[in-house]
């Protein structure tokens, strides 16, 4: 468990080009964390340039989360990019363990 970050957490939406499916996972991303009272910046990105990015935490889908352990503490793998109220649980759960939500 980490402390939580004295600034808006950073968030990287990612997908294999960056074009649709990140704009759409940051879309939601930025409803979930709303819903959650997180503040956060929220960005969207493709896979390589995430590489060499950091953030507090990463959204991606399941193929791409392996490449995205150095770019964040918490990685979420997502297999439904419309289901925000998932989403939403994810980022509960996952902010909750890093001590960043209570």
């Amino acid at each position: 468990m980490s402390p939580a970050p004295n600034r808006p957490l950073t968030v990287l939406t990612v997908c294999g080009v960056g074009m649709g499916s990140s704009l759409i996972l940051k879309m939601n991303a930025e409803k979930a964390l709303k819903s959650l009272g997180v503040e956060a910046k929220v960005e969207h990105t493709d896979v390589s340039s995430a590489r060499g990015m950091k953030a507090d935490v990463a959204i991606a889908q399941g193929l791409h989360t392996d490449d995205l352990g150095s770019v964040a503490p918490v990685v979420l793998a997502i297999s439904n990019f419309m289901d925000v109220e998932g989403l939403r649980r994810q980022l509960d759960e996952a902010l909750r363990a890093q001590g960043w939500l209570s």
